[in-house]
């Protein structure tokens, strides 16, 4: 299985994909780590990404999903998929499951201003879209710590712990 856990930059999800991935005993992805420099050099300064800039990215990702899949890995991925063509992208089977942690923008662009060394402009906030209604994605509420919000996640899909 492939847990994809999106959600705006400054949601937590690379924090909660590595929290969830390490107690499951999974594989952790940072789909940030897949974008090419020139994509993140964008971002640095303040340009939202075009799908033209995305899809060969997103390509990646979905290669390196299958290729788990078929090896038999499970892992845990942190990826903004903010786009519904985007998830549709990396939904190469049903065995790879969306969770999207929402909070409200306030929340959010505070938990992005405190970090540092992260290429995400908080102007970009409001250009990320949010899951639509009848996608087949998990909605996980952010408030409370990490450990809380991975604990939700492992309840609502079932998911048990390794050791």
């Amino acid at each position: 299985m492939i847990i994809v856990i999106f959600g705006v930059s400054g949601a937590g999800k690379t924090t909660v994909s590595k929290m969830l991935a390490e107690q499951l005993g999974w594989r952790f992805l940072e789909a940030d780590d897949f974008h090419p420099a020139a994509n993140i050099e964008k971002m640095r300064n303040g340009h939202p990404l075009t799908d033209e800039d995305r899809w060969p990215w997103l390509d990646c990702l979905r290669k390196q999903i299958e290729q788990l899949l078929s090896a038999g890995e499970n892992a845990v991925l942190a990826c903004s998929a903010l786009k519904r063509a985007y998830r549709d992208r990396l939904r190469v089977s049903d065995e790879v499951k969306f969770v999207f942690l929402r909070g409200d923008y306030a929340l959010v662009e505070k938990q992005l201003r405190s970090r540092h060394g992260h290429f995400m402009n908080t102007a970009l906030l409001q250009s990320q879209e949010q899951p639509q209604s009848d996608e087949n994605v998990l909605t996980i509420e952010l408030g409370g710590t990490p450990e809380e919000i991975v604990e939700r996640i492992e309840a609502k899909l079932n998911l048990a712990r390794s050791g």
